[in-house]
């Protein structure tokens, strides 16, 4: 299944991002391959395993955070929870947020195909990730009601595909699908 499909690293040339790279390295760096699932709970930290420590991204919540602040999408605030404070990350681009909301409605919308062979890579990846994030309903939710309806039906449609047989079909999707099967197991 796409799902338990071992990452075989095609190339180990520099992203630019330092998670990219790291990550790269960590793959490279297995003497036997691991599954999407594998990968996802190590790179994450989901999982504490004592004989993969090393494969693991630390701080990974963190370093995406002051990554996104440093690109201005984010800012660092701390905010106090009763008896502590706590740091937290709200959006301070507005405009950045909005740009990829309206892209995704869009794209289920005015640029639907009904077709993900045929639709931009990074937008069906996008829609992968909200859908695994939970937060697919707050992209759609400042629709009118008979838009938001036929939003969330097309990309439930496209959530309940079969994410073997599209992987098969290849194109380069064949990650984006096994990130969706790891995530609906």
């Amino acid at each position: 299944s796409c799902c338990s499909s071992q990452v075989l690293l095609k190339s180990d040339a520099p992203t630019g991002d330092v998670l990219l790279d790291e990550t790269l390295r960590h793959i490279k760096a297995t003497e036997a391959a691991e599954t999407v699932q594998t990968w996802i709970e190590l790179l994450t930290g989901e999982t504490w395993n004592p004989f993969k420590l090393q494969y693991q991204l630390r701080n990974v919540r963190e370093r995406l955070a002051k990554a996104l602040v440093e690109k201005g999408i984010l800012t660092t605030e701390k905010q106090n929870f009763l008896l502590f404070d706590m740091t937290t990350h709200p959006v301070s681009n507005a405009s950045e947020k909005q740009r990829l909301v309206k892209k995704l409605q869009e794209s289920v919308l005015e640029r639907w195909v009904n077709d993900p062979q045929r639709m931009e890579r990074r937008t069906l990846a996008l829609l992968v990730l909200a859908h695994a994030s939970d937060v697919l309903e707050n992209v759609f939710a400042s629709l009118a009601d008979d838009k938001y309806d036929v939003a969330m039906n097309r990309t439930k449609d496209l959530l309940d595909m079969d994410p073997e047989v599209e992987a098969a079909k290849g194109k380069g999707t064949e990650m984006i699908w096994a990130v969706l099967a790891a995530f609906n197991k």
